[in-house]
């Protein structure tokens, strides 16, 4: 996420010169008051500290790559990216980490804390959590195989969280396609956003809770999905029972799980896209198949879109200036030590 990466910053400087710069043609960055260099003085070795943090975290567990993305992702669509999502539960605030699509499932906070505290020691309530989780996600992403972005910087974190706001804003894997583009356009995302971003599941790990429907009552017809490749289906029955196994991991990517690549693309196409919200890309709508089969055909185009794309999420209404707090700790408001 070494031969691609030219090939990526050529088409980025062809298309979207935004993902390599602060300023373009003499432009402010355009996000809202978020900017790369925003910690070039306040706190210069920033994103040193982040990267060496999460490579060792990667290199002890690769899964830790696929956690880290999508730690950001259910930050970001709750609330905006504002680490509402790194709060647990104290006194006026109910943690975002007991919503059904977090709890037991979402992971990656220790890293969190230990880049928080490094940082801490290296510049005091400068460097907010939000930001810790954008840079954090950006650099697995490139460990695991993918893309580099620069990462816009400058948020603050909230002084709050919403649980309610995790349950219902957050796509579900059984969500119907028209549900999952709803869920992204009220965060002012699109359609090839969805799809895009949706190859960020060429990384890690699902839950058989996640995807026993497809395997046993699709339609509630007591039938397996039947979009489901027949040999995958079978070996994903063995692995996920009807009842129990509802932890039992699987990869997202069966060929190349912990690289971040345009298999799962390919995986789609085949039929094995293991979630229903990765098979629905392909059969229920012609602009995302369209999109699916391009990224199937060309990594480079999907490593362009998906950066883009992951800049867009990050934008998510942002807490900038005043507002919120800069954390000393990601998991309690400032003051707060209950």
């Amino acid at each position: 996420m070494a031969a691609s990466m030219g090939c990526l910053i050529l088409l980025a400087c062809l298309v979207s010169p935004l993902l390599l710069g602060g300023a373009v043609h003499g432009h402010p960055w355009p996000w809202g008051g978020l900017f790369p260099q925003f910690y070039d003085h306040s706190c210069p070795k920033a994103k040193e500290i982040v990267r060496s943090i999460v490579a060792q975290a990667v290199a002890r567990e690769a899964r830790m790559a696929a956690s880290l993305v999508r730690l950001h992702f259910h930050d970001c669509f709750v609330k905006g990216c504002d680490a509402s999502v790194l709060l647990d539960n104290s006194t006026g605030i109910v943690s975002e980490k007991g919503s059904n699509p977090n709890k037991n499932s979402l992971r990656g906070f220790e890293v969190i804390d230990e880049i928080k505290a490094a940082l801490e020691t290296a510049c005091p309530g400068t460097v907010s959590c939000a930001d810790v989780l954008a840079l954090a996600a950006r650099d697995s992403t490139v460990l695991a195989g993918g893309p580099s972005w620069e990462v816009p910087l400058g948020r603050r974190d909230s002084l709050g969280a919403s649980i309610q706001g995790s349950n219902n804003d957050i796509p579900a894997p059984n969500n119907t396609l028209p549900t999952i583009v709803t869920k992204f356009r009220r965060q002012g995302l699109d359609v090839a956003d969805v799809v895009a971003l949706s190859g960020a599941h060429t990384i890690g790990m699902s839950r058989c809770t996640s995807f026993r429907q497809r395997l046993y009552n699709q339609s509630g017809n007591g039938m397996a999905d039947a979009t489901l490749e027949v040999s995958y289906a079978a070996a994903l029955r063995r692995g996920c029972p009807r009842s129990g196994g509802d932890g039992n991991l699987f990869p997202l990517d069966l060929a190349t799980p912990a690289r971040f690549d345009n298999l799962y693309f390919k995986n789609v196409l085949a039929g094995r896209g293991l979630l229903s919200s990765d098979e629905v890309l392909l059969t229920k709508s012609a602009e995302t198949a369209a999109l699916v089969k391009a990224y199937a055909d060309d990594v480079h185009l999907f490593f362009r879109d998906f950066a883009r794309s992951m800049v867009k999420m990050g934008n998510i209404s942002p807490l900038t200036g005043a507002q919120g707090e800069v954390r000393k700790n990601c998991r309690r408001l400032n003051g707060n030590h209950y």
